[in-house]
């Protein structure tokens, strides 16, 4: 059975790394090509996008892809929607393993948002020391706020992002627990968080970490993704294929 999957996730690499070794599945992992050094994992990887739904669809005829997995992040918009638009034209069975979204609790100060875009005006004009963990490819919004002195914590280095603004950069791929967490705004004197909602267990320790220090966090809602069949993890997705692995046997 031949697999594709989309991945760059925990996820991703949670369900490659259970159907390793499994015979009855051929599996692909494609990759956007965002991450200079990705995780090794146990099997054939495709870097780079596909062309479109258009092209989506052309690769699984081509390639006799029986199942597709979209276990992108969650704010990976583009490549979910041509995924369903893919399945939809071809018939190929899309599953989409999509984490739960993080659920304000009892001492959060959050502000949420609908883009990162948006975070900047939120800072306020009085200067602060603010902890942005939304992606290298999002910083430029903050050129907009150059008052504040910011720590960045990316996995590829930020380069050029904020040129001439007070930037000090980590270079560091999670998961983080809250002590570390906790440890690393204490050090920086951190006022303010600024992130995406991820989701999952991996980067919880900085809300985790806001909460426990009373800092506020101004964090982005999860984008609208398409309607499809959908599990929460790895297990779950690897559930799902052996039932259409099976419904295909015909067992």
């Amino acid at each position: 059975m031949r697999i594709l999957i989309l991945g760059g996730t925990t996820e991703a690499a949670g369900l490659v790394r259970l159907l390793a070794g499994r015979p009855a599945y051929d599996v692909t992992l494609s990759l956007a090509g965002r991450t200079a050094s990705p995780l090794a994992l146990p099997a054939r990887t495709r870097i780079g996008g596909f062309g479109g739904a258009d092209g989506l669809a052309a690769y699984l005829r081509e390639n006799g892809i029986a199942a597709l997995v979209d276990a992108t992040h969650p704010f990976a918009r583009v490549i979910s929607r041509n995924a369903a638009a893919a399945s939809r034209q071809t018939g190929v069975p899309l599953l989409a393993v999509r984490r739960p979204a993080w659920t304000r609790e009892p001492g959060d100060e959050w502000r949420e948002v609908d883009s990162v875009a948006e975070c900047a005006a939120f800072l306020g004009e009085v200067p602060r020391r603010v902890f942005l963990t939304v992606g290298r490819l999002e910083l430029a919004a903050f050129a907009a706020a150059p008052q504040h002195r910011y720590l960045v914590r990316t996995i590829e280095p930020v380069g050029d992002a904020l040129p001439g603004i007070d930037v000090t950069a980590i270079e560091a791929r999670g998961p983080f627990g809250l002590d570390e967490e906790a440890v690393l705004m204490r050090r920086h004197g951190v006022e303010v968080l600024v992130t995406k909602n991820s989701g999952g267990l991996a980067t919880y320790g900085k809300i985790a970490a806001a909460r426990a220090l009373h800092l506020p966090v101004v964090i982005v809602r999860q984008p609208v993704l398409p309607e499809v069949a959908r599990v929460a993890d790895a297990d779950s997705a690897l559930a799902w294929l052996e039932a259409h692995r099976a419904t295909d046997r015909g067992v």
